[in-house]
Order: C-alpha cells, then structure tokens, then sequence
C-alpha cells in the first residue's frame, strides 16, 4: 500500500515528462520489474507471473496467465522421442528421401505438437478450472502475495525498472527522431574535434561525419545551425544518428522558411545544383502571371536571399527561372553570363553553346564551375564555344601571318648561324691538324738527330779499345 497516493503520482508524472515517455509506458515498466521480483523469490520455472499495479493504492495482484492449447506430449517428451527416432534410423538402413514440401510438413506437424508448459495449459487441465475453456484462451490464476513481498519486491525491482525505462526511453527517443529521417533540422554544436563534429538535436546527439561537413566551415561550440538527417539506426545506447551539412534539401528548406511563395506552393523549387560552401544554383517556377519567381526568392534589396546566404555562411547562390523548353533552361543555368546561340542534340543529351569572347570566361566559371553546376542543374551535357566576329577573325588571321613571317625569319637566321659555325670549325679544325703536322714533324727530326749522335759515338767506342789492348801488350 502507498503512504501517499498523490506523491507517487506526481512523482509518476515527472519521470513521465523527464523521459518523454506515456503513463501505461512506466505503469507496464513497473508491472514488469514487480512480476521478474515474485518470480525470482518465489515462483517457479513452470509459471507464467504477470502483476497488476494499481496506482491509486498502490496494491500489487499476482497471476499465472496460461493460453488453452491442444492436448500434446510436452516438450521434455517430444525431445526423448526425437532421441529415440535417431537411434533407430542409425541402426536401420537410410529411409527414402522424400520431397521438401513432405519434410516442411512434417517440420509443421512437429511445431503444432509442441508444448510449452509454462505459458500453455492443455484443454483437458483447463476445463478441469473452468468448464467451458477454448483452445486460444487465457486461463488467469491469481496467486497469494507473500507478507514480505513488498519490501523485497522494492529490492530486486529497482534495477529493472531503472533498466527498463532506459530502453522505454532509447525506444521513444529513437521512433521520434526515425519520422525525421530524410528532414532538415535545427541543431546546436556540442562538441568539436577533428574526426566529427557532435550536434544536440532534441534530446538525441547526433554525429557529423568529415565526409558530410563544408570544407574551411568552422563549427563553434553553442552555435546553432541547421543539419539534413541522413539516416536514423537503433544502436546499443541508442539512436545513431548521421547529419549532413552539404544537401541540396538545407538550400530548399531554407528557401521555403525564408521565402512566403515558397512556403505557400506559389512559387515551385524544380531543381537545385549544389557545391556546398561555395556555390548553390536554384531553378524556380511559377503558374501565376503576376509574380516574379526570381523577385520573389531575391526580395526587397536582397533581404531574403542575403538572409539564406548567411545561413549558408557566405555561400553564393544563383537564382534562375526554370522553363520546360531546354534550350531556355540551359541558356537561363549559365547565368550570369550571356550566350549568343545554343544547339542540343536530344538523343545524347549534349547541348552546344557559344558565347562571346568577354563571357566565355565567366560562363565556364572558376575552375569550371559554373558550367558543372548548369550541366547538373539541367541533366544536359554543356560543351562552351567561343564566338569571334569577323573583325576578330581577320585581326587574327593577321597576327597569325605576322607570327609565321617572325618565325620563318628566326628560322633563316639559325640556318646562316649555323652554316657560319660549321666553316668555323671547319678553318679550326684545319689549323688543329697543321699545328699537329708541325709538331709531329720536329718530334721525327729531334729523332733522327738523336739516332745520328748515337751511331758517331758508338763508331768512337771501337779505337779507343784497342789502343788499350796494346798497351797491356
């Protein structure tokens, strides 16, 4: 019994809005932790306890909730049988296959034949508790409450209900944020670090992953900003949550908080062309004549647009007017630039335009990004010519003679240098060889002297040996 009703409900009441979870949610909690408690201290294996709360009093009643089934061997049985079964088929010989159909019958039969005793009671014991029991019924039991079941049931209890209203919890949470997956929205920057970034959204945190954050976009702690919900995973702990800042769908939802015509379906988004944190092209529509879709979206001195662009943080974004025609569309997607004549060819999907000298730079755009963002903004494959007029072309025709007389000249020039370094070379290898002619000529004559002063002094030697010869005699 509750000392204090009115307590107990007005405690009930704030879990219920901390947690953001229904009455019968907690009450089913309670009822649940209350039954695992009797269960654990008193009951046993063969019961199926299930307790009812009163919230007024605070009374707990117990009972044994049973389903009639057919009359079956239990399952302790079966499984002996089954046991049996195979014995004899290793000692007989392999019986016949039979077809899949045959074998999935029998797998049937056997799964009606099943008994569960804990939660079922077969229809000759039930008719023995009340007389007219049916198969599908539910046979319900009361049982005593112990004395002390109270206190002890407070005890074992408390663990599960706080475990079970984390998971009433995880659940709530993640069946309100999984209706928001593929939206746009707001949410403030818990955490920042160099992997990813945490968001708060609600009462869920959610993951911005490096792969879905703008490039050079700074994420400060406390900031709000808006996010498009990529997916919604039940996990362990809770919802999984992966954001995304680099959608078209941020642009289009934007536009449509910031726009009225938007908002109200007067003007239509038919098509947005996106690279995030740089530039963003938007085509819009409308039936009503009397509107500008353009001015619309621009507003008084830009107001609404600047406001977006400083969501989008400084992001550049092209407003456009969608037209059914494609060679409007595509001329109207190269804005700001201006085209002269546009060709497509509808099988291939390839669109020809060309422009003027002073726009061709800006209809390819930096690093070929306005026509990228053109191309897909309007499924057509954009190829940019450029147009000369014909001052333009003789002018460089000219310029072309005047570089090919240029370096016709340059040309001749390095044939006469070259013709004048080869007789150079020609004259100094001449000299080279006279000067080693001359030297090979002194080097033969020093020689022959050499040999002529060699041959006298040999010829001297003789006569002044046998003047020795007499004189020894």
């Amino acid at each position: 019994m509750l000392q204090d009703p009115k307590q107990f409900s007005l405690a009930l009441k704030q879990i219920c809005e901390e947690k953001g979870l229904s009455e019968k949610q907690v009450i089913e909690t309670i009822e649940s932790a209350l039954a695992a408690a009797y269960r654990k201290d008193y009951g046993n294996k063969m019961q199926n306890i299930k307790t009812k709360f009163n919230i007024q009093d605070g009374s707990v009643k117990i009972y044994d909730v049973k389903t009639v089934a057919e009359d079956a061997p239990l399952e302790e049985e079966l499984d002996s049988a089954e046991d049996k079964k195979d014995e004899k088929r290793k000692t007989d010989l392999p019986p016949k296959k039979k077809k899949d159909n045959d074998s999935a019958d029998d797998g049937l039969e056997d799964e009606k034949k099943r008994f569960n005793p804990r939660t079922e009671i077969q229809v000759s014991d039930a008719v023995k508790i009340k007389k007219d029991a049916k198969i599908g019924e539910d046979i319900i039991t009361e049982l005593e409450s112990p004395d002390d079941y109270g206190r002890m049931a407070a005890q074992t209890a408390k663990q599960v209900i706080i475990q079970k209203l984390r998971e009433a919890e995880r659940d709530t949470l993640y069946e309100e944020i999984k209706h928001k997956e593929d939206t746009v929205m707001s949410g403030v920057i818990q955490r920042y670090d160099p992997r990813f970034v945490l968001v708060s959204i609600g009462k869920a945190t959610a993951i911005l992953p490096p792969e879905h954050q703008i490039k050079n976009e700074k994420y400060n702690i406390g900031e709000q900003m808006r996010f498009y919900i990529m997916s919604v995973d039940q996990g362990r702990k809770g919802p999984e949550i992966i954001l995304s800042r680099q959608r078209e769908e941020i642009v289009k939802e934007l536009f449509s908080l910031e726009i009225p015509e938007i908002s109200s379906g007067t003007v239509e988004i038919k098509a947005i062309a996106r690279e995030a944190g740089e530039r963003s092209k938007v085509a819009v529509s409308t039936d009503d004549e009397t509107i500008d879709p353009i001015g619309s979206c621009i507003g008084q001195r830009g107001n609404r647009i600047q406001t977006i662009i400083g969501e989008l943080n400084g992001e550049k974004i092209d407003v456009i007017e969608y037209s059914k025609k494609s060679e409007k569309f595509i001329g109207n997607s190269l804005s700001p630039a201006k085209i002269v004549s546009l060709k497509i060819d509808e099988d291939k999907k390839i669109a020809v335009v060309k422009v003027k000298t002073d726009q061709f730079s800006l209809a390819i755009g930096k690093s070929g990004q306005n026509v990228r963002l053109a191309s897909k903004l309007t499924g057509w494959k954009i190829d940019i010519q450029e147009e000369k007029s014909e001052k333009q072309d003789n002018d460089a025709a000219e310029e072309k003679k005047e570089e090919d007389k240029k370096d016709n000249k340059e040309k001749s020039d390095e044939i006469k240098e070259k013709t004048s370094g080869e007789k150079k070379e020609k004259a100094g290898d001449k000299k080279e060889d006279d000067s080693v002619k001359a030297k090979i000529k002194d080097k033969k004559e020093k020689k022959k002297e050499e040999t002529d002063n060699k041959e006298k002094v040999d010829s001297v030697k003789p006569k002044t040996k046998s003047k020795k010869e007499k004189t020894d005699a």
